[in-house]
């Protein structure tokens, strides 16, 4: 641990990078959440996190240290909160800032799960009652989404794509409202800034959870929280004398004590759609026939194929065994089988029982597949089997999908067959347990040794047919980069599961046949109430992932090569390309009682102009220009994006005014105003709903 960190620190000052030295980096972090976990190891947890922080101190950094999650850590370390909310946190010294080390943007996605995603409105409400609540800083995880390459991702069964529904994505695109609200957001924060740094808030309830804070100095600088902490209705309250009206599970922000420049609820940004354009592998090929030439393959020796492997009696725990150098390990036994045995009883077969600790287990009799199955920490399969008289061989490969990688001895979790392994007779019932038995052992498979990813082996065979729907084939061909510049995914839709390379370069393991419960999910998820990684659920009963981010910067324009190892058993030549686009489609819905822009500020929390909200769109691709207003309604619209629909009030002249302002140009505002589209229901609160189309 120590020469680790030690060997960070000097990497850091060589390169002259902390702000002592004149560099960026303004804090350092020692260890990581043990204190959720330190009282499990008694007195000597303590120990080692008062080690720990004595040890990083003296490597003088010149910058402050700080502790996440570790409530009594000893001065002058800062301990720091982790959560989707951090409002309530309070540092265990008067003397150390209250900061939100990492504010929990979405949620991992796993195989075998519905796709976890964070509202927006709750998300800024974190945020904006955090700063409420004389918050120092606060830290987004994550910001940028991104993507578990190779065999990093954790886990165990967290899946390759990491894209935690950040404001930008895996692929590296924006993701909006997400994006734009948080960047108003933090423009309002921005604004309220001299305040903040100068005083602790003034607190007063304004009603039951309804509450204010302002911040004043003796020079004049003041802002001010309003919040409405209930989760069902919208309140109107009185502050300094003036009315404000607060959507419930929000807060607005008022610069300078009196107007409103943002509210956590109402959401200035466009909502951009985001689509995946198909794109063939193989865009010449007129047949399956042709398709399947156009790629060769190797088998990989079921069971026993390496020089390397070795005889031990009993199960081994997988990691300590591989020392995590595969995510293979073959388990193999040979029997002799005499013809007088039960488990030869005739019109019936032998059950095979095999219990794992994870993940995966595929079972061959005799060279040929018999069954399998997967779980996060117990598998346990009973296959019924078919043995021959005479010689016999149990080959199971455990393969693990990410390690355990966080909780108390978390190390000592393990994987594998552990046992116990037995054979018994359908008919007579009698078994015998083969876990004791002398088992023989690989760690990895030949293909791995012999480095088959690269692609550069001239053992392939290019032989047709194409051996499809198979356990264990490595699979190559050749392709050209897809036509543009968007972000590439590969949908491995038609394979099962396995790992895959381009150009030697591992994009991580694929599994698109994990599918995911079928319960959870809703349609619309209600942003009021405290956010939990269960809460707001999509994709249920489909694939967890299909689509697996393949970097530009990894592929040529031609000539690339593409390795699978399916171990599963699937068909390659129904994967195809997929571009990530953006922004075809806009969508925003402003009421009357937004906030006009944050922009409208000035950065001496002065408003410029006092303006009525605004609708604003913009085409994210610079090239694009609006080219059609698909709905516009100003009254009271409902509907989402894609859905939308003219409530009972609408103003007749709200789509030839929307399209007067916005098509033809790449972006447009529309002033969200009785005066701009007359007032079709004066009695009625009313909104500005648009939907429009980029190219």
């Amino acid at each position: 641990m120590q020469r680790f960190t030690a060997k960070i620190v000097d990497l850091m000052k060589q390169e002259r990078l902390y702000a002592s030295q004149g560099g960026p980096i303004i804090l350092s972090q020692v260890e990581n959440e043990y204190g959720n976990v330190d009282s499990s190891y008694g007195a000597a947890g303590k120990i080692y996190m008062k080690w720990s922080a004595s040890m990083a101190l003296s490597l003088d950094t010149g910058v402050p240290w700080n502790m996440c999650q570790q409530g009594d850590a000893p001065d002058p370390i800062i301990n720091t909160c982790n959560g989707f909310y951090c409002d309530q946190f309070t540092p265990n010294s008067n003397n150390k800032p209250k900061m939100w080390t990492e504010n929990w943007s979405g949620w991992f996605l796993g195989f075998g799960d519905p796709t976890p995603y964070r509202p927006v409105e709750d998300l800024a409400f974190a945020v904006a009652i955090f700063y409420q609540r004389s918050g120092t800083f606060q830290n987004y995880y994550m910001y940028h989404g991104g993507t578990n390459f190779e065999r990093t991702s954790g886990g165990p069964l967290i899946s390759t794509s990491y894209d935690y529904d950040a404001p930008i994505d895996e692929y590296g695109l924006v993701r909006e409202p997400k994006w734009g609200h948080l960047r108003d957001l933090h423009k309002a924060i921005k604004l309220c800034e001299d305040a903040l740094l100068a005083t602790d808030p003034t607190v007063t309830s304004l009603g039951s959870n309804l509450v204010a804070s302002e911040y004043k100095t003796s020079s004049g600088s003041c802002a001010a929280f309003l919040a409405n902490i209930g989760t069902e209705s919208d309140a109107t309250v009185t502050f300094n004398g003036n009315s404000y009206h607060l959507p419930a599970w929000s807060i607005s922000i008022l610069p300078d004590s009196k107007n409103v420049a943002f509210n956590t609820a109402k959401i200035n940004a466009a909502t951009e759609s985001t689509t995946f354009a198909r794109q063939a592998l193989k865009p010449n090929a007129d047949s399956s026939e042709e398709l399947g030439s156009q790629w060769s393959y190797i088998k990989e020796p079921i069971g026993i194929s390496k020089a390397d492997a070795f005889v031990k009696p009993g199960l081994l725990e997988q990691i300590n065994t591989t020392a995590d150098e595969s995510d293979y390990l073959w388990y193999s036994l040979r029997m002799d089988i005499k013809g007088d045995e039960t488990f030869l009883d005739e019109g019936s077969k032998a059950v095979l029982h095999v219990q794992s600790i994870g993940q995966v287990v595929y079972a061959f009799i005799n060279g040929k597949l018999a069954g399998s199955g997967n779980g996060k920490q117990k598998i346990s399969l009973d296959i019924p089997i078919n043995l021959v008289t005479g010689k016999n061989t149990i080959d199971l490969l455990s393969v693990t999908v990410g390690l355990a990688n966080y909780g108390a001895f978390f190390d000592l979790i393990g994987a594998g067959i552990t046992g116990p392994v037995t054979l018994k007779s359908a008919k007579s019932g009698s078994s015998i347990d083969l876990s004791s038995q002398q088992w023989t052992y690989q760690v990895g498979l030949k293909g791995e040794d012999t480095d088959l990813g690269s692609g550069d082996s001239s053992e392939w065979v290019s032989k047709s047919p194409l051996p499809t729907m198979q356990p264990l084939i490595w699979y190559k061909t050749t392709f050209d980069a897809p036509s543009g510049s968007d972000p590439v995914a590969i949908d491995f839709t038609g394979t099962g599961k396995g790992i895959a390379w381009v150009n030697g370069q591992s994009i991580g393991r694929y599994w698109p046949t994990s599918i995911a419960r079928n319960d959870g999910c809703t349609d619309s998820c209600n942003y009021r109430g405290s956010y939990s990684a269960n809460k707001c659920l999509k994709n249920c009963g489909k694939p967890s992932q299909t689509l697996y981010h393949v970097p530009r910067s990894w592929i040529k324009p031609s000539g690339n090569t593409l390795v699978l190892l399916e171990e599963m058993g699937g068909d390659p030549t129904k994967i195809s390309f997929a571009t990530k686009q953006t922004g075809s489609s806009l969508c925003l819905t402003v009421s009357q009682s937004h906030p006009a822009p944050v922009d409208s500020w000035a950065s001496d929390s002065k408003i410029l102009n006092r303006t009525s909200p605004v609708l604003s769109l913009k085409c994210p691709v610079s090239t694009h220009v609006i080219t059609s207003i698909n709905f516009a309604s100003f009254g009271t619209p409902t509907g989402t994006c894609g859905s939308f629909s003219h409530g009972r009030c609408n103003s007749p002249r709200s789509l030839s005014i929307v399209r007067k302002a916005c098509v033809g140009s790449r972006s447009c505002k529309v002033e969200v105003s009785t005066r701009v589209f007359g007032d079709p229901c004066r009695s009625l609160a009313k909104s500005l709903a648009v939907e429009a189309s980029c190219s």
